[in-house]
């Protein structure tokens, strides 16, 4: 998947487009006060993750998808199979909400699977990767930057955090569906100019 990631951004040139995951949907400029109400696209290089939350709506961002140190793996595992995710953030239990780390499928394939744990006994904070370990984004980091790092770190999900509140969750399948619309769309664009309708 990551060198799927790797060829799709190498040919995401500057003249294509920017869309959203979700068909006939367009980022918006959001920049500029003075857009007008026709949505206007932003080229590819200048995307931002906070492009593609916004995009996905507010039900739909991954805001909600965390759970805490406290909670066994089996809960964390049935929450992300509930809601057909990969991972979650984890938080620290107390008040402060602060972040201490991310669970994956992977950490329960790696640390409760193979090694014949118990996911009804064992804690998401046994087996989670560290907070000092966890690579997460900005809604202002770049859709391609966030390309980079999920085909160099070959990670699938990536945090989006502002300050210490999470903001939403990139996955490989949102950044591959933001490609792929942008190559469907270039086709579209090269048809209609053979056809001469452009």
């Amino acid at each position: 998947m990551a060198s799927l990631v790797r060829a799709l951004g190498s040919r995401a040139g500057a003249s294509l487009r920017v869309r959203s995951a979700v068909p006939y949907r367009s980022f918006s400029n959001t920049t500029n006060p003075a857009a007008s109400s026709e949505e206007e696209q932003l080229p590819f290089e200048q995307a931002t993750i906070a492009d593609i939350l916004r995009a996905k709506g507010a039900g739909n961002d991954g805001s909600w998808l965390w759970c805490t140190t406290d909670d066994t793996v089996f809960d964390a595992v049935k929450s992300m199979t509930s809601h057909n995710v990969g991972a979650l953030l984890v938080m620290k239990p107390d008040t402060s909400g602060a972040i201490a780390g991310i669970v994956t499928e992977r950490d329960y394939l790696r640390k409760i699977i193979i090694q014949g744990r118990s996911s009804k006994t064992t804690k998401v904070g046994d087996i989670m990767t560290e907070e000092n370990k966890l690579i997460t984004l900005t809604p202002q980091t770049r859709l391609l930057k966030a390309m980079e790092l999920m085909s160099d770190r070959r990670i699938r999900h990536i945090p989006v955090v502002e300050g210490q509140k999470m903001k939403g969750m990139l996955s490989i399948g949102d950044v591959v569906a933001a490609v792929v619309e942008e190559h469907r769309e270039e086709v579209k664009r090269l048809s209609e100019y053979i056809k001469g309708s452009y």
